[in-house]
Order: C-alpha cells, then sequence, then structure tokens
C-alpha cells in the first residue's frame, strides 16, 4: 500500500495477540484501521497460555524424534505429548508432512528463521510500553528444572548450541541440593536446574486488554462478537468483509483468526492446512509460589507468576480441531509439575477445589511449525498471519510490525522470507 492514506480501513480479522499487535503497528504509521473478533478481545488462545517471552523456547514443535515421542503416547492420555488419530485424510497429511519437518536440516532452518524473527522482540515490547501500551511484562528470567543431572546437562548443551551467542546462555548447570534454590518454589527433587537471565513473561490476556485499549485511544473501530462470513472481491482484491453485522469495506485484509483462519481463507479460494494443538493450564495459588518462569524439563511443563497467582501449563495434545476438555489432561500436567513444585495436592481428587479457570485451547500449527505471514497468491491485498503455534505471544509483535511494514510499503521484509504462503503447497 503506498501512495497515501487510503479512504477504506485495513480490516484485522482476529482480536488475539497477533492481529492485535498488526492492527496497532499499522495505526502507528497512520493507516486507518478495523478490528474485527468474532468473541472477545483475547478470549481465544491468547487468554489462558502460559504469558512467556522468550528466546531460549522460540523452537519449531516438529524436531528429530518427536513424532517417535508422540506414537509412544498412543492410548496414554497423561503423556506429555498426546497423538489421537483420527480418520481423516487431512490430518493424516499433516501428520505426513510433520514428520517430513522433522529432520535435523529441518528444525534447524526452522529455528534460524524464528530466531531472526524474533531478534527485535524485547525492543518491541520496550517500544510499546514506552508509547502507553499495559504490556505486563517483566523479564524475571526462566529456570529449568530437572529431576537428572544428565538431563539438565543435555538440554543445556542443546540450547548453548542453539543460541549461539545470540542470547546468554549459563555456561554450567546447578546441581545437587543447591539446584532447588535457583527459586523457592522448585521441590528438593529437583537435581540440576539452570536460569536463562532476562527471559519475560505477560499476562496474556491482560496484554490483550492493553492493545485493545492503545487501539481505542488511537481511534480504530474494534467490532467484538462480530462473525466475519465472507469477503468481496473485484479484480484481485478484497473490497469488503461480510460480517454478521453487515459489510465493512477495507483497502486491505489481514487474516489473523487463529484456528478460525483456514475457513476464511477458504473463501479466498486458498487452503490452509492448520491442525490445533491443543494446551491445557489453570492457576492456583502456591506458598512459596515461583519468582521466575519455570521449565519441567523431563515432563515438559511450565509454570508461570501471572496476575498474582501462578499459572501452570502444558501437554501437546494432537486429537482434531475442537476445544474439548479432557480434565485427565488437567490431572496429568498437576501431576507432572508436583515433581518439581513439591507435594502441593495429595489427590487428585483435591484439583477441583484447589485450582481455577482450567482452559483447554487449540494453538494453531502448520506441519512445519512455523507461522504463515504473507500476502495471498493471487490478492493484491489479503494477508495471513497465523500458526503461531506455542508462540503466538512471543513472536506477536515482530509479526505485527513485520507485517504492518509489507503492507505499508508492499516490500516484504526479510525476516519474513520463510513464512511465505507458497511454502505449504507441498502439505495442501
Amino acid at each position: 500500500m503506498t501512495g497515501g492514506v487510503p479512504d477504506s480501513p485495513v480490516a484485522v480479522v482476529g482480536g488475539g495477540v497477533v492481529g492485535l499487535c498488526t492492527a496497532y503497528y499499522l495505526a502507528a504509521a497512520g493507516l486507518p484501521v478495523v478490528v474485527i473478533e468474532r468473541r472477545g478481545l483475547g478470549s481465544g488462545v491468547s487468554r489462558g497460555n502460559a504469558g512467556w517471552v522468550c528466546l531460549s523456547h522460540s523452537t519449531p514443535v516438529p524436531a528429530p524424534g518427536v513424532l517417535r515421542y508422540a506414537l509412544r503416547s498412543l492410548g496414554r492420555p497423561d503423556s506429555p505429548l498426546y497423538l489421537r488419530p483420527l480418520p481423516d485424510p487431512a490430518f493424516a497429511r499433516w501428520l505426513w508432512r510433520f514428520w517430513r519437518s522433522s529432520t535435523p536440516a529441518a528444525f534447524r532452518r526452522g529455528y534460524a528463521a524464528i530466531a531472526e524473527l524474533n531478534r527485535p522482540t524485547f525492543d518491541l515490547f520496550d517500544g510499546l510500553r514506552e508509547a502507553g501500551v499495559a504490556t505486563t511484562l517483566t523479564r524475571p528470567g526462566m529456570v529449568h528444572a530437572f529431576l537428572s543431572e544428565a538431563e539438565a546437562r543435555h538440554h543445556l548443551a542443546v540450547q548453548r548450541e542453539m543460541a549461539d551467542g545470540h542470547y546468554p546462555m549459563p555456561d554450567d548447570v546447578t546441581t545437587g541440593a543447591e539446584a532447588h534454590l535457583l527459586d523457592e518454589a522448585l521441590s528438593p527433587r529437583v537435581r540440576a536446574a539452570y536460569l536463562v537471565e532476562g527471559e519475560g513473561v505477560v499476562d496474556p490476556e491482560a496484554f490483550a486488554r492493553g492493545l485493545g485499549e492503545a487501539l481505542g485511544a488511537a481511534g480504530v473501530k474494534v467490532h467484538e462478537n462480530a462473525e466475519v462470513t465472507g469477503f468481496r472481491t473485484e479484480g484481485g482484491k478484497v473490497t469488503a468483509l461480510s460480517t454478521d453485522q453487515g459489510d465493512i469495506p477495507c483497502s486491505s485484509v489481514v487474516v489473523a483468526a487463529g484456528m478460525r483462519s483456514p475457513d476464511l481463507l477458504r473463501t479466498l479460494g486458498h487452503r490452509l492446512p492448520l491442525q490445533a494443538g491443543k494446551g491445557y493450564s489453570f492457576s492456583v495459588d502456591l506458598d512459596p509460589a515461583p519468582r521466575h518462569t519455570l521449565y519441567f524439563g523431563e515432563r515438559r511443563a511450565v509454570a508461570s507468576p501471572i496476575g498474582g497467582t501462578t499459572r501452570i501449563a502444558g501437554t501437546m495434545e494432537l486429537s482434531g480441531n475442537n476445544n474439548r476438555l479432557d480434565w485427565r489432561r488437567i490431572v496429568a500436567v498437576a501431576r507432572a509439575s508436583r515433581h518439581y513444585l513439591g507435594q502441593w495436592f495429595d489427590d487428585p481428587d483435591d484439583l477441583v477445589s484447589l485450582i481455577r479457570e482450567p482452559w483447554v485451547g487449540g494453538r494453531p500449527f502448520l506441519p512445519d511449525g512455523l507461522p504463515v505471514i504473507d500476502r495471498l497468491p493471487g490478492y493484491d491485498n489479503a494477508y495471513a498471519a497465523t500458526g503461531h503455534g506455542m508462540l503466538g505471544v512471543t513472536l506477536g509483535p515482530a509479526t505485527g510490525h513485520g507485517l504492518a511494514e509489507y503492507i505499508r510499503t508492499g516490500s516484504r521484509p526479510e525476516a519474513l522470507a520463510p513464512f511465505r504462503f507458497d511454502r505449504l503447497r507441498g502439505s495442501l
């Protein structure tokens, strides 16, 4: 988009962190913007996630050995990575492409792409805060806790290699009785741990609200509880959105609607092979409560200090595009955390009274584990920003900033090149 300010707004479909960040940077560049969200801002996957803003865990999910690990989870709904096969050819194709993306070379390419996109993340968060956005970001650092010294050393060695000097990593692990002292919430069962300094955490729902308030102050119209049902097109351009509240003219459109994106893009003639990687979380009051974000190495669960309480999250469940909450998965996350946080509950039946806000959300995953951030082939003014998986909060500002530049100038920023739409043709 060049040559002056358009009469019609850029329409952003989706009120999660990625969509709101995109809308924010478009508005900051002086473009008229409208946001359409079918529920409330930040009500989807942005609401219940762990809130991490981090560099050390920004990696593609497809990784060497991950599919074998998933296959061992068959019939075990308490597994950290749970695969429930579906009689669906599209799901089978997705798994095949996921497996093809799990080679060491593919993982390294994906990691390098995310790392480059992620490079300005903390600077962008600083800029949002300085502009008055209530990001809620703090940077307490992340403690990686392990029950095994060998596992801790292996994990640190892999992380140090992948970091390649781009962000600080400790030289060694803390072992024995001193390991659990890195955070007073850790149990003495933790036998090895290390701290990655500077890693951050936000309250994701509050961050979304802060972005929404900043957009309102900038004069951006936000339509909540509005369902986009299709698009009006003319000559390779989207001219308006059809919604259940009437048509909304637009100069460009960004589809950033998470798991809703494939249905919307299909109306524009494009298929997007998204699968929901269902994650679970809940909040609990612990004494002592963690001061850092915590990663529980062997069990692949996490804990975050959010809003005066502790949010415990975990699991990756591939069981179709649904938001059905399986209580067994909540119990599995709680049991996993008990290895690292101590006996904070005695019996799973106690969890009903101890935990608050049990949540499940379908995090949008493409089979190669990377988001799509690109203009749609065949359209001059339609864009997609989705598929961020577990990295929507971390990558939201970088995605929004880069995509806003692309829309404003018509020139794709180099950091967005690995996230082109046409790379997905082999998985459709």
